[in-house]
């Protein structure tokens, strides 16, 4: 079997922060709970990963030491 090969129109960090206005925007329409939280929960953890993602592929990063 071979595995499907998708072209990405999009970069990586782009598609999490459209996950994260997705989920805010799914966030709203539900009642206050606990499914709403964690909608706001991954939410967010999806928008620090673009931010984080982001900043990580900045040039002229420093190196760790």
């Amino acid at each position: 079997m071979q595995r499907r090969r998708l072209k990405q129109t999009t970069s990586f960090e782009e598609r999490l922060a459209e996950h994260g206005r997705v989920l805010r925007q799914k966030a709203k329409s539900l009642p206050p709970g606990i499914e709403r939280e964690h909608t706001i929960r991954k939410a967010g953890q999806a928008e620090t990963g673009a931010q984080i993602s982001e900043w990580l592929s900045t040039p002229g990063l420093p190196a760790p030491e």
